[in-house]
């Protein structure tokens, strides 16, 4: 268990460990959410962006037919030079 004293002016001070189980850094921004029991969970905002990105993209390589490092390369390279290359 961790404890953090508010300011006068509403901010915290995440402690270390906290900041280290979240991956958190300096700038970083946190998201405060509450669940429906009334919960409140802290994440770190730019990981939950992340997985919501990875998940949005769920299926999309399989789709395009990229099964591979080379699949991926290739179609970086038709973007960049154009189908001739």
């Amino acid at each position: 268990m961790n404890l953090a004293k508010i300011s006068a002016n509403g901010q915290i001070t995440v402690p270390v460990e906290i900041r280290r189980q979240l991956g958190l850094k300096s700038g970083d921004k946190i998201l405060f959410f509450q669940k429906q029991n009334g919960e409140i969970v802290v994440s770190n905002a730019s990981a939950k962006a992340i997985r919501k990105a990875q998940a949005a993209f769920s299926g999309a390589a399989e789709e395009m037919g990229i099964s591979s490092e080379e699949d991926v390369q290739a179609l970086v390279d038709e973007v960049r030079y154009g189908k001739d290359q």
